[in-house]
């Protein structure tokens, strides 16, 4: 009897647990991972920070050692798949070769969300999401003297620290009114523009991208307020878009991602999907939501692992996300939307360790924790446990946090 064949497209996160937990729920078919890049799955959040500053090696990035998938007879096979044939059970690779499955686990992930103005394919443009994206800006460094960041999210933010620590002169230009807007509350806006411009960034926000100039290599960005940047290395991070045109293509059910159950079923009962390419419903805050974290790509892998075995096993862990910058660690518990009162423990105005929380008619939905780690799993029990706390005692930093609750 031939052994059955589960099927993962993608190196994601989400991909890399998906392949230990299919052995340790007891598959013993099978299991190849086809990936369009050349490496085993890698940590991403690292690419911005430690690879990017030459401190990590793409082998300190592999989220297992290769030798291990070895171990646990998990093939991997570089590719693009460009078709999924439902009916036959059956992928269809660019290169023309098919390969078959008996489940099928769609951990795509996202890409960077590209902008299209004047000059965005000069070299020295740079996006940041894989490997070679970041081979691309370290071939710059060591001769850039400045850089460019067009977008104040946490990819932008991250990437300016990182060249700053490198000698480079680095501008952070943001189209919305404060950066990190769509993310977090004002006052934390605040406290990172503060740290970037005690660190030497310069931060713009309200700032147009009229065109990025230059003959062959970029040499400046020219902005609709009448400003102009000289540059010399550009890196864009506005945004990821979830890869889901496969999905669409073999009409699985997509709405700002791939839509999933709780047990990461995708409407074909052959085929789930983990990561940031889905979309599921968050019963800690009673909606669907798509989210862009490593921990919940791992944490759905283990639930769609399962429902390949034939095992329910429920997802409904809260969302959590971290970002290094200089000697900043923020850990962030919880989603912050719909908050409507804000409590800052700690001093945001002048130093580098606080919590601000994020409460919703009186409940804790959210929590922002600079270099406070005992606040951030606080915040963690209390959201997932809907446990109740004194917004007072939140702020009252002379109360010992163990003693909180």
């Amino acid at each position: 009897m031939n052994k059955r064949t589960a099927v993962i497209i993608g190196t994601s996160h989400a991909a890399a647990q998906l392949t230990i937990s299919l052995r340790q729920e007891g598959w013993d078919g099978d299991i190849v991972m086809i990936g369009d890049e050349p490496f085993w799955p890698y940590h991403r959040p690292p690419l911005s920070k430690t690879f990017l500053s030459g401190d990590k090696s793409i082998n300190d990035l592999l989220i297992r050692p290769t030798a291990l998938y070895d171990k646990q007879n998990i093939q991997f096979r570089q590719g693009l798949v460009t078709a999924i044939d439902r009916n036959q059970k059956k992928l269809t690779l660019l290169d023309g070769s098919t390969q078959h499955y008996d489940k099928l686990a769609l951990c795509t992930g996202a890409r960077a969300r590209k902008i299209d103005i004047p000059g965005s394919q000069l070299s020295g443009v740079h996006y940041l999401r894989n490997i070679s994206d970041v081979q691309g800006i370290q071939a710059h460094i060591g001769t850039a003297k400045n850089a460019v960041i067009i977008g104040g999210g946490y990819i932008g933010l991250e990437t300016a620290a990182s060249l700053k620590k490198q000698g480079i002169s680095v501008v952070v230009l943001e189209v919305a009114d404060r950066i990190l807007q769509r993310v977090t509350a004002p006052e934390l806006s605040t406290f990172y523009s503060r740290i970037h411009t005690e660190e030497g960034v310069k931060i713009y926000t309200g700032v147009t991208i009229k065109a990025i100039v230059g003959t062959t290599c970029v040499e400046s960005v020219s902005c609709g307020q009448g400003m102009t940047f000289p540059a010399d290395l550009v890196v864009i991070g506005v945004g990821v878009i979830p890869n889901v045109e496969l999905a669409i293509a073999a009409d699985i059910e997509v709405d700002n991602g791939i839509i999933v159950d709780d047990y990461c079923r995708t409407n074909d009962p052959n085929i789930v999907a983990a990561g940031d390419c889905t979309n599921h419903f968050n019963a800690h805050y009673n909606r669907r939501i798509r989210l862009e974290s490593v921990p919940n790509a791992s944490e759905q892998a283990k639930s769609a692992a399962a429902m390949i075995c034939g095992i329910e096993k429920a997802y409904h862990s809260l969302p959590w996300f971290w970002s290094d910058q200089y000697d900043l660690r923020l850990q962030i518990a919880g989603l912050s939307h719909g908050y409507d009162h804000l409590i800052i423990r700690g001093n945001i105005q002048e130093g580098r360790s606080f919590a601000a929380f994020y409460l919703q008619k009186g409940h804790l939905i959210a929590a922002d924790c600079v270099n406070r780690p005992q606040e951030f799993m606080l915040s963690k029990r209390i959201i997932e446990k809907k446990l109740t706390i004194d917004p007072s005692l939140l702020a009252n930093e002379l109360m010992p946090v163990n003693l909180l609750l």
